[in-house]
Formats: C-alpha cells, sequence, structure tokens
C-alpha cells in the first residue's frame, strides 16, 4: 500500500446509514421496475419512500457540503423521475403547454435543479474550501 493510501483522509458511513441507502435502493428499483411494467399503483406508493429516504439522507449529511449537495441532487432526480413517470401513467406527459413544450418537460426543472447544484459544488464551492475533509465518525 502506498504512503498515500495510508494516510489520506477515510470517509465512514455509519452501519445505520448505510442500512438505510441500501434500502433506499430497493424502495428505487422497485419504483423504476413498476414505471417499466406499467404498475401504476405500486409505483406511486414507491415515490414516497423512496423520495422520503432520500430527503432524510440529505438530512444527515447536512454538515459536509459534499455529501449535502449530491443527496439533494439525488433527491431532486428522484422528484424529477417521480414527475415523469406519473406524467406518463396519466397520460398527460403528451400533452401540449405551449409550442413544442409538454408537461413531461417540466420533469427538466428538478433535473436542472440538480445538476445546478452539482455546478455550484464543483465550480464554486470546492475550489474555495479546499482545506476541508470529509470525515463522518459514529
Amino acid at each position: 500500500m502506498s504512503k498515500q493510501a495510508t494516510t489520506s483522509p477515510v470517509y465512514s458511513i455509519p452501519l445505520s446509514y448505510r442500512k438505510m441507502e441500501n434500502l433506499h435502493i430497493v424502495f428505487w428499483l422497485l419504483k423504476d421496475i413498476s414505471w417499466c411494467m406499467i404498475w401504476k399503483p405500486l409505483g406511486v406508493a414507491m415515490i414516497f419512500p423512496t423520495l422520503i429516504i432520500s430527503i432524510v439522507i440529505a438530512w444527515r449529511t447536512r454538515q459536509f457540503m459534499s455529501e449535502l449537495c449530491h443527496n439533494v441532487a439525488i433527491s431532486v432526480w428522484i422528484a424529477a423521475n417521480s414527475y415523469w413517470m406519473i406524467s406518463e401513467f396519466f397520460h398527460f406527459d403528451t400533452q401540449v403547454i405551449t409550442g413544442d413544450i409538454t408537461f413531461k418537460h417540466l420533469a427538466l426543472i428538478p433535473f436542472v435543479t440538480g445538476i445546478l447544484i452539482l455546478a455550484y459544488f464543483y465550480l464554486y464551492y470546492q475550489p474555495r474550501h479546499k482545506e476541508e475533509t470529509e470525515v463522518i465518525t459514529e
């Protein structure tokens, strides 16, 4: 092992947080499988635990800007994805709002919000806070 590998900061996640993140993945997959299979009740039901857990994860990691930004970006991604799914389930995705813009395109609002959050982190925050190390300890 290199000297740098033994002296670099370690990012540690408490086991209870990891279990919640793993459960979150199960809900997320069930939501997307339901979308793919057009299982409307299960798909809509899975929005709630998927989104709630992603918000809880973001809240729990709020003291670390990197984790907060990435986890909030995930939450808005899930919101966008869920809205898109609902618009397809209930057949308003192709209804025109104006010009070539349909209701499905409204999902771009949270998608772009997530990109802007990550752009803020990588282009503004991180270059100005290079000295910060982010280590979670229990």
